[in-house]
């Protein structure tokens, strides 16, 4: 399944141009659908300042939450990868806000994940464990790990994700990824694997690797809540 070509397509919706999967069953796993607006009528006033609407005040929806506001406070234009928009589209202050925050995932933590980092790799409660490289799929729907044997994870099958740190202080010193943890369920079973990863070789690459996956695991849940 993963080695079928993912093709895209311009669609426009009332938000704006958006280039997203042909087939729907493609969608990033970090991938949020759009919004329903709320209704004209429902919002006499901006539903941030709450100034009233009129001919001279016109109001706007953000096109994250789909809330109203007026110019005023929906005036930021932000990059919004996570609905697949082209360009930057108009979002209230809160959402532009988590927005730019998101940018910066989408164009520095998923190239380190792509790249991939070394790991020594076990299964369940095995013992052995093998030297593999894992990266992040393009499509960003799978993680691959390569050594003497392949296999892959699809995110959307992962029950659990843990990463693991080291380096605390009494103090409150920072920590740093030192591990992961992941349960998921192989296709064709409704058991669930157990996935240990602890970082090998160069172990600089390693813990970037996990402090970006660290950041898609809270995007990743937070866009199954949607």
């Amino acid at each position: 399944m993963s080695a079928v070509p993912d093709g895209k397509k311009l669609v426009r919706s009332p938000s704006g141009l958006r280039m997203v999967p042909e087939n729907g069953a493609f969608n990033s796993p970090f991938s949020l659908d759009e919004p329903q607006w709320v209704p004209d009528k429902e919002c006499p006033r901006c539903m941030q300042c709450d100034t009233k609407f009129d001919f001279i005040t016109r109001k706007h929806h953000c096109r994250r939450c789909g809330r109203c506001f007026c110019d005023k406070c929906s005036s930021q234009k932000v990059t919004l990868p996570r609905m697949c928009f082209v360009d930057p589209v108009r979002q209230c202050a809160e959402c532009s806000f988590i927005s730019q925050k998101e940018v910066e995932f989408y164009d520095k933590q998923l190239k380190v994940l792509t790249a991939g980092g070394t790991f020594l790799v076990r299964v369940d409660s095995s013992e052995k464990s093998e030297t593999m490289v894992c990266r992040l799929s393009n499509n960003h729907r799978y993680l691959f790990l390569d050594g003497e044997s392949h296999f892959e994870v699809e995110l959307s099958r992962i029950s659990s994700m843990q990463v693991l740190t080291e380096g605390s202080t009494p103090g409150g010193g920072s920590l740093r990824a030192s591990g992961m943890v992941l349960q998921y369920k192989p296709p064709g079973s409704q058991n669930l694997q157990q996935l240990h990863m602890d970082p090998a070789d160069d172990k600089r690459i390693a813990f970037a690797w996990l402090a970006a996956m660290h950041k898609a695991a809270k995007l990743l849940y937070e866009s199954r809540d949607q």
